[in-house]
């Protein structure tokens, strides 16, 4: 039995439970003056009457606050739970990772209901916990054990969830956290071992989400469509500056999120975040990303494209939260930060899960009614805020590697000032919404990820014809000089517009966009979207000409012919010859251009973007 050793020493913060509001219940009931110091000169802490610990402790709890669970011990762990309190936690298999490995979620009800169907049709709150997305931040996976022990084993922290459903992944990265080993974060102080950033094909997951290389992504696609939590919150930990820390946070960026759901983050949910963390003795600031190189010239928003947890979230109009802990903070405080943190959201997530809910709906209406689509964002330098903020003196000394200065901090010159903090986005690029896009179902790839992500899609059943307004041609692409996450991506798109009538076929996909998952088809469908599909590789194959070999000494008589009947041709070409002499002695220079701008040769197909926008 789990519970018949008596447990090690585990150190634990007074901090952890000093405020004790809806959900924080402490972990020992017989309060602060039973703690006891069993180490003096480690001053670690821990009470040895507490009852959820000595029943189901975890790897952590048992060991010298400087270890995490493993994968398997972590399975083993939920698997003990779930046996044991089957009215509690629902426990099961969602998928397999790339290696083959089962993904795990679990569910933890106040009242034994753990059918999704019968909870969406009460309406019933989500609040979603991933973990181990990056297993070499592994306090999230740490910190979700004990929680739901917690819950399992303390009826007062069960009942209040009220109706709201605690929905967990306890590791997503399941092939990374396999890869076990010390010295993959080279600037993280602890643990003493953990897992890996890349999963089995060597993917970063929260780079993943929209184009679902992974298996993982797949799963998590329709999980995260299947249970549409209302919230989310994504653990992780913080590589740069230093500062004095433990916690700082990554929201969804209000203003992308958009709409009375936008304003309440920033507004109501983030100011009582920040305010709840400071009581219960975590202080807590925005995400540390740096203006320069020290956080004393400032801070800005980081731009959470979809391809991260929290822009993915965004397109499901979902709140969502990534905190990060300190790298430089010892684990036994950040594991100690990221539960407190977890329970304030989850606190403030009860609370106001009827108003959040009705925020949800109201984003999803105006997405289905919307006329112009931002598709590129950008931080906002025209409106600065300011931020008080507690940081270290940064100290520059000659290197001794190098002719150069190094930087340091100094933790014992601790500075408290206001910095300048760009806390706004603003849209740099916008679109009209379509009445419905057109995706040839030869797009099969493109087309099942929308149906992941719950887009209602309508296919034809009979051939047919529409009238495109807008048909995008690309005219350059500027792609990455190295692969970016198993793709070559493209950073720069430029393209031309026309309109034309499209032979639609029996199969093919409308994506009408009066509907709640809009939002999630314009920024992937859109090719000059952040994260568009395009961006990401899908449709490179229509980049290249088919028939692309010309023989000179028969394509020089042909080539005259072209410049005789197509007076453009003429034209572009003679703006080409002023533009290129040098290219002048080449032929193969001169008859390509002729080649690939002349309509005689022409492929439509190329350099054509296959989805077409029907207006």
């Amino acid at each position: 039995m789990a519970g018949s050793k008596r447990p090690r020493a585990v150190r634990r913060d007074r901090r952890f439970s000093d405020v004790p509001p809806l959900l924080h219940i402490p972990h020992c009931r017989c309060g602060p003056s039973n703690w006891r110091i069993l180490d003096t000169t480690k001053k670690k802490e821990s009470c040895m009457t507490s009852p959820t610990s000595v029943a189901y402790p975890t790897p952590f709890e048992l060991g010298n606050g400087n270890q995490t669970s493993t994968w398997a011990e972590c399975i083993a762990f939920y698997e003990r739970l779930a046996e044991r309190f089957p009215g509690v936690l629902r426990w099961w298999r969602i998928g397999t990772s790339d290696t083959g490995l089962p993904m795990h979620a679990g569910l933890i009800t106040a009242d034994g209901v753990f059918d999704r169907d019968n909870l969406r049709e009460q309406g019933r709150p989500v609040f979603f916990n991933n973990n181990g997305i990056h297993p070499g931040e592994p306090e999230g996976i740490d910190v979700c054990m004990a929680l739901v022990r917690d819950f399992c084993l303390e009826p007062e922290r069960l009942a209040a969830l009220g109706d709201t459903v605690f929905l967990f992944i306890p590791v997503y990265n399941v092939d990374g956290c396999v890869n076990r080993q010390s010295s993959s974060r080279a600037n993280q102080l602890g643990p003493e071992a953990f897992g890996f950033r890349g999963n089995g094909r060597h993917l970063d997951l929260n780079r993943d989400f929209i184009k679902c290389d992974s298996l993982a992504a797949q799963v998590f696609n329709r999980f995260f469509n299947a249970w549409d939590p209302d919230v989310m919150v994504d653990t992780h930990t913080s590589n740069g500056a230093d500062y004095a820390y433990a916690m700082t946070l990554i929201p969804t960026q209000p203003d992308k999120l958009g709409g009375g759901l936008g304003e309440f983050l920033r507004e109501r949910m983030l100011p009582a975040i920040y305010g709840d963390m400071q009581r219960r003795g975590w202080p807590t600031c925005p995400y540390v990303n740096l203006l320069a190189e020290t956080p004393d010239d400032g801070i800005e928003d980081f731009l959470d494209l979809p391809r991260f947890s929290t822009g993915y979230a965004a397109l499901h109009h979902t709140i969502g939260f990534m905190p990060e802990t300190h790298m430089l903070k010892p684990f036994v405080d950040r594991v100690a930060a990221t539960r407190t943190l977890v329970e304030v959201v989850l606190d403030f997530s009860v609370a106001q899960a009827r108003r959040i809910q009705q925020l949800r709906r109201d984003a999803r209406a105006d997405a289905a009614r919307r006329t112009q689509w931002p598709l590129r964002w950008r931080n906002d330098h025209q409106r600065p805020a300011r931020l008080r903020f507690k940081g270290y003196a940064a100290m520059r000394t000659p290197s001794l590697l190098g002719d150069y200065q190094r930087l340091a901090y100094d933790r014992s010159q601790p500075w408290e000032k206001d910095i300048v903090h760009f806390d706004r986005c603003v849209e740099e690029q916008v679109v009209t919404a379509p009445k419905a896009y057109l995706v040839p179902q030869a797009w099969r790839e493109v087309i099942e990820r929308l149906e992941w992500n719950g887009v209602a899609l309508q296919r034809l059943d009979a051939d047919r014809l529409f009238d495109a307004a807008r048909v995008y041609r690309v005219l350059e692409v500027g792609t990455r000089a190295t692969a970016y996450e198993g793709h070559m991506f493209h950073d720069r798109v430029l393209l031309s517009t026309h309109s034309e009538t499209i032979q639609a076929r029996a199969g093919d996909m409308l994506v009408p966009l009066d509907q709640p998952q809009a939002r999630y088809a314009v920024e992937t469908l859109e090719p000059e979207a952040h994260d568009s599909f395009f961006r990401w590789g899908f449709f490179n194959s229509v980049l290249e000409r088919k028939q692309a070999s010309i023989s000179a000494y028969v394509f020089e008589d042909t080539a005259l012919q072209m410049l005789a009947d197509e007076p453009a041709l003429r034209q572009a070409f003679d703006e080409w010859k002023s533009a290129h002499p040098a290219q002048l002695s080449d032929p193969q220079a001169v008859l390509w251009f002729l080649f690939t701008h002349g309509r005689r040769h022409a492929e439509p197909e190329w350099r054509r973007y296959p989805v077409a926008a029907l207006m």
